[in-house]
């Protein structure tokens, strides 16, 4: 009478709890044998992500910084060296630091092996090497936007003496619009304007010298800039 008694459900109930524990049982053994057939891969592999692990480590907090410290130093004398423009010892060195060149290559993973190669992309454009100097400015690739807006104009001043009108134009174009301010802007923008000029694009030119008379009345070019406005407008109405 007990069995009989026994509901449908319950009897279905039963039945699917059994199974479930019959497959996880299945899961967990398929589990033990994989992990007993593969030991020995499962050790390496463990211990291989834990030496990637402790060397990411070595390298992010202890490595790298010692690197940033040393290029840091180093990088002050060439910058002493730059200011009072020893080029020559600037670059080399004066046998007691090193100079830019080697800081830039010694440490070029850290951004003071980065920020040397900016000062090297200035002393060659200064020397007439331009594609060198273009080199360098290309692998300097700073954060700040400032130092971005510089680098980027500076790239066109290469360009331009390299005979690439239009990348020169490209960018000007870009370090205008990189980080407006009244210090440089108006300085790329007159920097600009003259590259439309030679390439006989007035009307272009035009707009960069108008740009400076209406967005930067404070700036230095502002005070001559009716006169590159006006001889603009003359060649525009030729």
């Amino acid at each position: 009478m007990e069995e009989n008694s026994k509901r449908p459900t319950d009897i279905k109930s039963k039945t699917e709890y059994e199974d479930r524990n019959l497959q996880i049982g299945n899961i967990i053994s398929s589990t033990e044998q994989f992990i007993d057939r593969n030991k020995k891969t499962l050790v390496i592999c463990t211990a291989a992500i834990v030496v990637l692990i402790a060397i990411f480590c070595l390298l992010k907090f202890w490595y790298m910084p010692s690197q940033e410290t040393k290029a840091e130093n180093e990088l002050f004398a060439a910058e002493q060296y730059f200011i009072q423009q020893d080029y020559t010892k600037a670059l080399k060195g004066d046998g007691k630091h090193l100079g830019l060149l080697a800081v830039s290559e010694d440490y070029s993973s850290t951004k003071h092996g980065k920020l040397a190669k900016f000062y090297i992309g200035i002393i060659y454009l200064e020397q007439g090497k331009y594609q060198e100097a273009l080199d360098n400015f290309k692998g300097f690739k700073p954060k700040d936007v400032f130092m971005s807006s510089q680098t980027k104009a500076l790239i066109g001043d290469c360009y331009w003496e390299l005979n690439n009108l239009d990348k020169a134009i490209d960018n000007y174009k870009d370090a205008v619009k990189t980080n407006p301010n009244n210090f440089t802007t108006p300085t790329i923008l007159m920097k600009l304007g003259a590259a439309y000029e030679v390439r006989k694009d007035f009307a272009k030119a035009l707009d960069c010298y108008k740009q400076v008379k209406n967005d930067f009345p404070r700036s230095p070019e502002f005070s001559q800039i009716e006169k590159y406005i006006s001889r603009t407008e003359a060649l525009l109405n030729k």
